[in-house]
């Protein structure tokens, strides 16, 4: 018989206490190894049809592009989360513990420097549809239905080039981080699932960052985060798969074993038969042991 699994959802984080926060809301769990050294904690989701697999990547968008498409290839999720912390850009209206979730997520550093000044190229990446209409059901009035702007600068300043920049040409990001165009990017082209990036507000961009990590904003912003993306998930049906087409992967079944001679030459495949034979079969997907 076919071996079939839970469907999945995938929860990234980049830092510690980011990870902690979204482990809070889990059980029982158990490690696994990616064969090439990138670990996961996966496990039940209490009283859901889900099995969550949390992973822990580090900082960067290079980092994050890289490990979220391993993480698809590796885990097959339904779908995938990044949640964690972010800057407010705008103080007055999206302010420290608020919970922005990502309608659109904008790699801010593209562009052409002229000598007419810098021409932005803007790449962007929206969250998929059902997470959006799951997490608008969910969360409603509590958190920001907005986009943010992400890439590799730790903005910390209302006045610098950095700020201006955004302020000139993304004036409809609410939030800055630092991982969230490689996550949107690498589930983009993985063309299979649904994703999405959920950020507590940890500091207001504007030169006080360390005072507020100081105050324990960004355990209580890192913490609001992770109760949205439960909400989320807790209310989010898994996707029939006989309707799942291209999009998820999480029900998919174990091949069944394909027999591939080595000799002179029988593939089963095909309907070749070609005599005489010598060799040892070998299996394109070895048969499981019970």
């Amino acid at each position: 018989m076919p071996h079939t699994s839970p469907p999945t959802v995938v929860v990234l984080t980049a830092l510690p206490l980011e990870y902690e926060a979204v482990r809070a809301h889990l059980g029982s769990l158990r490690t696994i190894e990616h064969d090439a050294g990138t670990w996961a904690a996966i496990g039940p989701l209490d009283d859901t049809p889900w099995q969550v697999a949390l992973v822990q990547m580090g900082e960067g968008a290079v980092n994050a592009a890289v490990l979220t498409e391993r993480a698809i290839s590796w885990l097959r999720p339904q779908a995938l989360l990044f949640v964690g912390v972010a800057g407010s850009l705008k103080k007055k209206k999206v302010k420290l513990g608020d919970v922005v979730f990502a309608t659109k997520v904008y790699a801010y550093h593209g562009g052409r420097d002229t000598t007419e000044g810098f021409k932005v190229r803007p790449d962007s990446w929206r969250s998929s549809q059902r997470l959006d209409q799951a997490a608008r059901h969910v969360l409603g009035t509590t958190a920001h239905f907005k986009p943010i702007a992400a890439g590799d600068v730790l903005l910390d300043s209302e006045v610098s080039a950095v700020a201006k920049h955004l302020k000139n040409h993304y004036e409809d990001a609410v939030a800055i981080e630092m991982e969230g165009n490689g996550v949107a990017h690498a589930a983009h082209l993985s063309n299979r699932v649904d994703a999405a990036v959920i950020r507590g507000i940890s500091d207001l961009a504007n030169g006080r960052k360390a005072r507020a990590d100081a105050s324990g904003s960004q355990l209580r912003a890192a913490a609001r985060a992770a109760e949205a993306a439960f909400a989320i998930l807790r209310d989010l049906p898994p996707l029939d798969p006989a309707r799942q087409g291209g999009t998820a992967a999480a029900h998919e079944t174990t091949p069944e074993p394909t027999a591939v001679y080595s000799g002179d030459h029988v593939d089963h495949r095909n309907n070749i038969n070609y005599a005489p034979v010598v060799g040892k079969i070998v299996y394109q997907n070895p048969p499981r042991q019970n």
